[in-house]
């Protein structure tokens, strides 16, 4: 398991009974977590806002206390929090992995004094993005929502990186990487976090089941000639972290060599050493 060891704003206290306690800089949430089955280590004492799961589907905040939005850091970089719909932050904390191997890989290459241009894909509020501009990358950073583009452009000014070289596009994910591949545009790296189930800005449906292995092989055709590394995160029910991996030696593989790897991401629970399972990626590395 990757585990996202290096945060200090944001804090996994304990998880149990279909929950997890979290402290998010000053702030102490308490989340649905379908993983956490089993009881709680400790008592949560301190609460400043529930989210409560609906028998009809979706849920709603309970608050008690709680500003509208706050600031947390990972390293360099800065999240705007604001508890949205579905039990969401803007903040998926175990991605801290994703971001320390991003930054250590465009760090290798930017020492030879080489650009790195990189594509993330599905790319939501920018955690990613943001630590390949803030390792030296030049970033395209594209999702299907308005609002979360603005929320990453809304990142990156906290994050000092208001003028750095990021170019932000609402669209269709498919629709872009198309047009990118008749316009003959390159990258050395590729990030996305594909949802499982979604829709276009024009109603385009995507299924990661259905879509996922046609739309790794699209990617394969904006890779530059040496391209340096491809990153699938899946939070997809039932899918393994070895199957996308066995996209990505199928796809970007067999036509650049490499190597492969997966495996689940994870966070450590305070209160018993334990590690959280949350999701998993896998990753297509160069030569």
């Amino acid at each position: 398991m990757w585990i996202a060891s290096n945060w200090k704003d944001y804090r996994l206290l304990d998880c149990g009974g279909g929950q997890r306690y979290e402290k998010w800089g000053n702030q102490f949430l308490v989340r649905p977590d379908p993983q956490a089955i089993w009881e709680p280590a400790r008592k949560w004492d301190k609460v400043n806002a529930i989210y409560h799961r609906s028998n009809t589907g979706g849920g709603s905040w309970e608050v008690f206390s709680l500003p509208e939005s706050w600031r947390i850091s990972y390293k360099n970089i800065t999240f705007n929090i604001k508890p949205m719909s579905f039990k969401h932050t803007g903040v998926f904390p175990e991605q801290g992995a994703n971001w320390d191997f991003i930054t250590e890989m465009i760090a290798k290459r930017r020492a030879q004094g080489r650009e790195v241009n990189v594509l993330n894909l599905f790319a939501y509020t920018g955690g990613a993005t943001m630590a390949a501009a803030a390792a030296g990358a030049k970033v395209c950073h594209v999702d299907a929502s308005k609002g979360m583009v603005s929320w990453a452009k809304e990142n990156a000014k906290s994050s000092g990186l208001a003028e750095a070289p990021i170019r932000y596009i609402v669209d269709d994910c498919i629709k872009f990487v198309n047009r990118e591949i008749k316009r003959g545009h390159k990258y050395d790296a590729i990030i996305m976090d594909p949802p499982s189930y979604g829709r276009g800005p024009s109603g385009e449906v995507w299924r990661f089941e259905d879509n996922i292995y046609d739309f790794v092989r699209l990617c394969a055709g904006v890779l530059s000639d040496d391209p340096l590394f491809v990153i699938i995160s899946s939070y997809t029910a039932g899918v393994s972290p070895s199957v996308p991996e066995y996209i990505l030696a199928r796809t970007i593989g067999q036509r650049f060599g490499g190597k492969t790897a997966s495996s689940e991401l994870g966070l450590t629970v305070e209160s018993t050493g334990l590690a959280l399972p949350c999701g998993h990626t896998s990753r297509w590395i160069g030569e």
